[in-house]
């Protein structure tokens, strides 16, 4: 690992190098960060955190790749910065101000997901500032861009601080009325790094309702409680149900009906290493993702093999689909405004 001056990055001086060129020749870079505790390596691919490690304890944290091939070869969004949509948006159709708009249908050619084949997860971010502790990337998307009105200008930054703590500040404007949900995709593993799996994990999500789904995971319309249901996470319990039967958890947990100041919405510990991670925001939902469909037949870190249910994914957003549902959170961004995500995720060894 080279420490050099990264062009456009205020003339500071960072630990970085490049990762590797996209098809199109594109350089993608890697800059490492530390502080409170962590080391954090970012990728300019989709503003993805490659590497997450906390102090005395020797796994990765999170799941990823070693290479560039491997993310081009499997979007599997790991790490990444979903957008300009978050989740799912049904059969990719909208409406802004009595205007109807069609999103690419990158989900079984039905449905839009996380942006569409070319969301914020697949482009290539541009370094704007950074320091030992932080790094800051940046984003232009298009009028247009995946059948979304306005041009999207988009920062990312990306803090490490204590105690344990990683912070990611989001921001965005717009030219013309769009959608904006933006969210961190970094599936979590506490004790091993992936070599086995999450479901003895005990979480804890701070949320009274759910939103139930389709066979297609669209959510029905339906705000549901958690209590007395395999949903209820309220208390603290592992994430492998009691009957075996294993729920293939993908769903939006209910914090709250609009954005509001930072607030504890999770909690999670890994049963072998004791490890903690606490999950604060600003969004108004989270999508707990329990990683059933893992098995990129990939190494990744450590050349460790990931299979089904190797990583788990607490997604702070606005709720999936709200575009078509009046009384979820809405996502509507106007010239003028600034939308901005505050999510942090803190580590501590128990």
């Amino acid at each position: 690992m080279s420490a050099s001056a990264v062009s456009g990055c205020s003339q500071r001086v960072m630990t970085e190098e490049v990762f590797g060129q996209t098809a199109e020749g594109e350089a993608v870079h890697r800059h490492v960060i530390s502080g409170g505790g962590l080391t954090a390596a970012v990728l300019t691919l989709g503003a993805a955190i490659q590497d997450l490690r906390l102090a005395d304890h020797g796994a990765p944290l999170v799941l990823g790749f070693e290479t560039l091939d491997d993310y081009l070869r499997h979007p599997s969004y790991f790490g990444a910065i979903v957008g300009r949509y978050a989740n799912r948006i049904a059969a990719g159709r909208f409406t802004i101000d009595g205007e109807r708009f069609q999103a690419d249908l990158n989900e079984a050619g039905k449905h839009s997901l996380h942006g569409g084949r070319e969301g914020f997860a697949q482009q290539v971010w541009r370094c704007v500032d950074s320091g030992d502790d932080f790094v800051s990337l940046a984003l232009h998307d298009p009028d247009g861009s995946m059948g979304f009105p306005g041009a999207l200008d988009v920062t990312c930054t990306y803090r490490l601080r204590l105690p344990g703590t990683l912070s990611i500040e989001l921001e965005a404007v717009c030219d013309a009325p769009t959608l904006c949900n933006l969210a961190h995709h970094s599936y979590f593993n506490l004790d091993n790094g992936g070599t086995g799996d999450i479901l003895d994990h005990r979480l804890m999500i701070n949320a009274s309702a759910y939103l139930p789904v389709d066979e297609e995971q669209i959510p029905t319309g339906f705000v549901v409680p958690v209590a007395g249901t395999a949903f209820d996470f309220q208390l603290s319990r592992p994430i492998r149900t009691e009957d075996g039967d294993q729920i293939p958890y993908d769903h939006n947990f209910c914090l709250a009906a609009a954005r509001r100041p930072l607030q504890l919405a999770a909690w999670a510990q890994g049963t072998g290493s004791g490890v903690e991670m606490e999950v604060w925001t600003t969004e108004p939902g989270i999508q707990f993702y329990a990683g059933h469909k893992l098995d990129p037949d990939l190494a990744g870190l450590q050349g460790i093999r990931y299979r089904p249910h190797a990583g788990f994914c607490l997604e702070p957003q606005i709720w999936p689909d709200s575009p078509n549902h009046p009384h979820f959170p809405q996502a509507v961004l106007r010239p003028g405004e600034i939308y901005r995500q505050v999510t942090e995720y803190r580590f501590r060894l128990g």
